[in-house]
């Protein structure tokens, strides 16, 4: 994940049919998923504001979420978001170097005839 955003408040709701994972930094959010057309909302409090990932780490063992549909929006998210290892470079293979010009030098020719060649 490329932002270091934090979240206190965390959870799932449904709109048109579809679960899907909350996060917000006050409970009052519930009012407006509520105005938009969710259901189903559940948002918890976090004890410290944690990241999107970590926060929806420990909601997964949540007895309010244990139902099939929150479960589901929930290892959705964590599959989509997990961290990506980085691949260590295999040995003995080297990356290709990259081409570098130098610069191209000219010099100025004459033909004079007083030139000792």
């Amino acid at each position: 994940m490329a932002t270091d955003k934090t979240f206190n408040v965390f959870g799932v709701s449904k709109l048109n049919g579809e679960y899907k994972v909350r996060f917000a930094n006050d409970v009052m959010r519930i009012k407006v998923l509520a105005k938009h057309g969710h259901e189903d909302i559940t948002l918890v409090d976090l004890e410290k504001s944690v990241t999107k990932y970590e926060g929806i780490k420990a909601i997964a063992s949540m007895p309010e979420f244990a139902n099939a549909s929150a479960q589901a929006a929930i290892t959705e998210y964590l599959e989509e978001k997990a961290p990506k290892a980085s691949k260590p470079a295999a040995k003995g293979v080297m990356k290709p170097a990259k081409a570098v010009k130098a610069p191209a030098k000219t010099a100025k020719v004459t033909e004079d005839e007083d030139a000792p060649f």
